[in-house]
């Protein structure tokens, strides 16, 4: 019973470190768009403020006929983890579902948003 409750202990105290709410990047430095066969890609490169940040990806915000919107995303380090300050470079790449009709994608990041052109 105890060595039972001791790993549920566990499981669940590594559980809520591994799913860290997720924030914005800092910035945003490049993004390139692609149509491609049933949609879009898009690539985004950017910076963090510090070491640690992982899992960086792009999430779809909002679309309409002519723009799809994403934010630029990663888990930051633990609480109190030491870490290196400065500014290190994340990429994310995404592939997301959009009509002929979308002309343009805007990313958002923490401190800027990028615009791009949809490439055909």
């Amino acid at each position: 019973m105890r060595a039972t409750a001791l790993a549920l202990l566990i499981f669940s105290l590594t559980t809520a470190t591994a799913a860290a709410a997720e924030k914005r990047a800092y910035r945003l430095d490049n993004i390139t768009a692609t149509a491609v066969p049933g949609g879009i890609r898009i690539e985004a490169k950017g910076a963090v403020q510090s070491g640690g940040w992982s899992h960086a990806r792009l999430k779809l915000s909002q679309s309409d006929a002519r723009t799809v919107v994403v934010e630029f995303l990663a888990q930051p380090p633990a609480a109190g983890k030491v870490v290196i300050m400065g500014l290190l470079p994340v990429n994310a790449q995404v592939t997301v579902r959009a009509g002929h009709g979308v002309t343009s994608v805007r990313a958002i990041a923490d401190a800027n948003e990028v615009t791009a052109q949809v490439l055909r």
